[in-house]
């Protein structure tokens, strides 16, 4: 199937983001566009915490980092949960956004296992995180990790989490209201960055 692209990708820009719903028992779901009265962001300043548990993993260098070394295995991942928002035509819309050139997976390996990724948009100064997922403990912190500091040095303004819970709350990460981030999201997406070669 083919996706009005450049569509999606205004919706994003304006605060959107796509979720699906079951419908029926049989799975099949519909896909909307959502918004919030309150969003998540991952600082990329010195608000940005972690455990100190997880420093000595990272002191350990058991995990490499990639870009889009496999998307797929990424958006599978990230879905592969009891109860997931992320349908078979949403899994298609990231590919197609992939493709595209707006989505990006930033993955941690253990030699040629993936331990674990997250999925994201990047419009402009901007990285909206979609989900992360692990297979080998520690793969998707030490992932969030590298990712802000990949983020950092590219001087990005905004990484959006979408939704708050107590995993994203160990790294820092706090809410602003709608309104804020309306006036925020216009000057992140605007900024020249550059994610990935």
């Amino acid at each position: 199937m083919d996706y009005d692209i450049p569509l999606i990708v205004d919706g994003y820009r304006q605060g959107f983001f796509l979720m699906s719903e079951d419908e029926d028992e049989k799975k099949s779901s519909t896909l909307s566009w959502y918004s919030s009265n309150a969003r998540t962001l991952i600082p990329l300043d010195d608000r940005f915490r972690y455990p100190k548990s997880l420093q000595r993993v990272l002191n350990q260098n058991r995990f490499s980092v990639a870009i889009n070394r496999d998307f797929e295995a990424v958006v599978e991942g990230c879905a592969d949960r009891p109860s997931t928002w992320i349908s078979s035509e949403l899994k298609a819309i990231y590919l197609a956004l992939y493709r595209a050139g707006w989505a990006y997976s930033f993955e941690t390996w253990q030699d040629d296992t993936l331990a674990g990724g997250i999925l994201g948009i990047v419009i402009g100064g901007a990285f909206i995180g979609e989900s992360m997922f692990f297979r080998i403990p520690d793969g998707s912190k030490v992932a969030m990790v590298k990712l802000v500091e990949w983020l950092r040095d590219r001087h990005f303004l905004l990484f959006d989490a979408q939704m708050m819970n107590p995993h994203l709350a160990r790294f820092g990460a706090y809410i602003i209201s709608n309104s804020e981030y309306q006036a925020l999201l216009p000057i992140a997406v605007k900024r020249p960055c550059s994610f990935y070669p």
